[in-house]
């Protein structure tokens, strides 16, 4: 579901959500050609020029946000830019986990080879090394507003370059000056304009964004096999997943939704057995699952779009074109990406909820041969109950989280910064509403495959009984009371692993069926 290629040329190649994390896991080795190199060399140069000069421009001989007007000799440039990360490394909080934190320098490394950025070719490649050896900077998940740059974690994350801050060694952070010692490295000494051109960037938003991507992608495809399985186990209909009906209100992600569940359902003994029932129409969690999920499918879309033009782009400042030609604008900004995250929040969130009702509606006990709490004897015992209790309380946690970060701004910077995106923070809460939402899935696999096992001896779809089997294989059917918590982890894991969609995909290929639709190559990649 990703492009990996074995080699990606910072700088010069295109990068994507899926490329990024090749790099990040070591599958794809990240290298600067030398025509690159010419590139940043050129810019260093013209960079140094200009701090060797009289003229003032800004964040290479001046001083930063409400000290732009503030002019420092060249002998005091490198302290400048020293004192620019010291004093700026903030943040606040637990460490972000490690892929972001290398996502962090990934992102980085690529904007500064395109050669805007005036940082210079050994300070690069010393954060390449980090990346090569899997040596991750401690970076505090507190701190950023999302304008000026991440300027916190960005600081924490290019400390160790100067000796300062720590780095995770064996799974335990160290001070970074021990790690340069053991691998004999000296800090590096900053030059004009290297500390503002590390820290002035939307690394921090962005890494986000490209877990969101992935793991938003996993959980909107397990909502479609999870729902696919209550359709047989709940006994709706597959009527309105026609593609005749989404032609007429004809989004991507609705009919991408409609064709995959019917795919996923084509051959079902259990949903034919009820062709001819008197039952009109179904509750919206089952009729509408194109509708709502596709919705959650376009917004993923839309942030996938987004996130490539942010992860190409130049995003520090100034940008250094020539060294009589830099403009000081405001490509740090986030708000391009926070603005999609927030919408992907928003996007997630429903996915759980919908699930939620569809659990909900399991446990009603009004389909036939489906008992009520998916147990057929009740009474001293609760069955599926409370586990509906917990994804509802999931599902209320995601709607507190939904709150768009976006339309908040504090100004910062004596007034100088006076709007920021709180990007980050529309980040940080996504992640968190899809891990939320990975439960809520996962107790609905848990769910559903209860309600199949009822409809034995019809057999299920060929993906959908594969799928059943996998469950059954790690999670046996209940009878009566026990503790439910281990056996939902266990769903859930399958739903952060990826289970479901790899036996499904297997059994395609085995089978010779086509979950292939008209915009797979829209949704299905990264």
């Amino acid at each position: 579901m990703t492009s990996n290629p074995e080699v990606f040329h910072y700088g010069e190649d295109h990068l994507t959500a899926g490329i990024a994390l090749s790099i990040s896991r070591g599958k794809t080795k990240g290298i600067i050609s030398e025509n690159t190199r010419r590139k940043i060399r050129k810019s260093a140069d013209e960079v140094k020029a200009i701090a060797d000069g009289d003229k003032a421009v800004y964040g290479i001989n001046t001083g930063f946000g409400p000290l732009c007007t503030t002019q420092i000799s060249k002998e005091e440039t490198s302290t400048l830019q020293k004192n620019l990360l010291m004093s700026h490394a903030v943040g606040l909080g637990d460490p972000i986990a490690d892929e972001l934190a290398k996502l962090m320098m990934i992102l980085k490394v690529h904007a500064l080879a395109k050669g805007f950025s005036g940082v210079r070719e050994d300070t690069i490649d010393r954060i390449i090394f980090h990346i090569d050896v899997n040596v991750i900077p401690l970076v505090p998940e507190q701190g950023s507003v999302g304008a000026s740059g991440d300027l916190a974690p960005l600081s924490h994350l290019f400390l160790p370059l100067i000796g300062l801050g720590k780095v995770k060694l064996n799974g335990q952070f160290v001070p970074s000056d021990e790690w340069l010692q053991k691998e004999n490295l000296s800090p590096i000494q900053l030059g004009a304009k290297e500390g503002l051109g590390l820290i002035n960037g939307t690394q921090f938003i962005a890494a986000h964004a490209v877990s969101i991507i992935e793991r938003l992608q996993n959980v909107l495809t397990h909502a479609d096999i999870s729902g696919a399985m209550m359709i047989e186990g709940l006994l709706a209909s597959v009527k309105p997943f026609s593609p005749e009906l989404h032609d007429v209100r004809a989004y991507k992600g609705t009919r991408h939704v409609a064709a995959f569940i019917s795919h996923l359902l084509d051959g079902s003994e259990v949903v034919h057995s009820h062709a001819n029932c008197a039952r009109v129409q179904d509750p919206y969690s089952l009729r509408c699952m194109p509708q709502v999920h596709g919705a959650s499918r376009n917004a993923w879309l839309h942030v996938k779009e987004m996130l490539e033009v942010e992860i190409n782009s130049v995003t520090d400042n100034p940008i250094v074109f020539s060294k009589d030609h830099t403009i000081s604008g405001g490509n740090f900004h986030g708000q391009p990406m926070a603005l999609p995250i927030d919408y992907a929040c928003l996007a997630a969130a429903e996915v759980g909820n919908i699930s939620d009702r569809r659990i909900y509606l399991s446990l009603e006990g009004d389909t036939p041969g489906v008992p009520k709490l998916l147990l057929k004897e009740t009474g001293t015992n609760s069955g599926f109950m409370i586990p509906q209790y917990t994804t509802a309380a999931l599902a209320s946690e995601n709607k507190g989280l939904c709150f768009p970060a976006s339309a908040d701004s504090i100004p910062t910077s004596l007034g100088q910064e006076d709007h920021v995106s709180m990007g980050s923070i529309a980040g940080r809460k996504t992640l968190r509403v899809v891990e939320n939402v990975e439960k809520i899935i996962g107790v609905e696999v848990f769910c559903a495959a209860q309600s199949l096992d009822f409809h034995r001896p019809l057999k299920s779809s060929k993906i959908i009984a594969a799928i059943h089997e996998h469950v059954r294989s790690k999670i046996d059917h209940i009878t009566e009371d026990g503790v439910m918590n281990d056996r939902m982890e266990t769903a859930i894991e399958m739903i952060r692993n990826k289970e479901l969609i790899r036996v499904a995909w297997e059994t395609a290929d085995a089978e010779g069926i086509s979950l292939d639709t008209d915009f797979s190559s829209d949704f299905d990649s990264y």
